[in-house]
């Protein structure tokens, strides 16, 4: 699907919603995706869930932990060529579509039929057409493949969600793999991370800040990687 043939309203049973354009430039490249609104500020989320109250589900809005793991994607070039990425709750889909730009294997998930829709599109805007998108709920998981890198963007807000996370991770990581898992800082997520810590993972992080120099959001990219076999 060439740009220019893009949807520009999202039609659903909730109402029709204009599609609006982000691009990511990092690195002497550029990735374009569609979604129905940006969430940087704590006033957007509150219009989010609005909409989610409205059966728009929060995947087809942009959410500033996305375009900070997308980033940082985008400036590990070499550290994905080749690999097999798992995204978790893709949304629009932009970290993994970038993970795929650079050379990896990716397989997008979202519980979301909608936003899955919306991800597609936006890997055929990039020319990514060998994604491979799946319908998939956490809490009935049945995915048994592995995977050298797992990515998420804040999917850490609830501590009923983090049994379920951390069973995928240690179901579908390699031995030697990584996870990269992008938050805004919310408590629940430093929760998380600190029991993977507990268990033996090694987990590092880097600081972004989305939006405008007014009101720039900070997030966080936490890589873990799980104890070596034997500890």
């Amino acid at each position: 699907m060439a740009e220019t043939d893009a949807p520009t309203v999202l039609d659903t049973t909730a109402g029709k919603f204009p599609l609006l354009e982000y691009r990511l430039r990092r690195e002497g490249r550029e990735w374009p995706v569609l979604h129905v609104g940006a969430v940087l500020t704590e006033e957007d989320e509150t219009r989010a869930i609005v909409r989610k109250t409205n059966r728009l589900p929060y995947g087809v809005s942009l959410w500033p932990s996305a375009i900070a793991l997308a980033h940082e994607v985008a400036a590990r070039p070499g550290e994905f060529r080749g690999r097999s990425v798992l995204e978790l709750g893709a949304g629009v889909g932009l970290p993994g579509i970038v993970a795929s730009t650079l050379g990896a294997r990716v397989v997008q998930t979202d519980r979301e039929a909608l936003a899955l829709h919306v991800c597609r599109i936006n890997a055929d805007r990039n020319r990514q057409t060998d994604i491979e998108h799946r319908e998939a709920d956490w809490t009935e998981w049945t995915e048994t493949a592995r995977y050298d890198w797992i990515l998420a963007a804040d999917v850490l807000y609830g501590d009923s969600i983090h049994p379920h996370i951390r069973k995928i991770l240690e179901t579908n990581l390699t031995p030697r793999g990584r996870v990269l898992l992008a938050d805004p800082f919310r408590p629940p997520g430093f929760a998380f991370l600190e029991s993977l810590e507990a268990a033996g993972w090694a987990v590092s992080f880097s600081r972004w800040n989305v939006g405008d120099e007014q009101t720039p959001r900070p997030v966080g990219v936490f890589e873990a990687t799980p104890p070596k076999p034997g500890t």
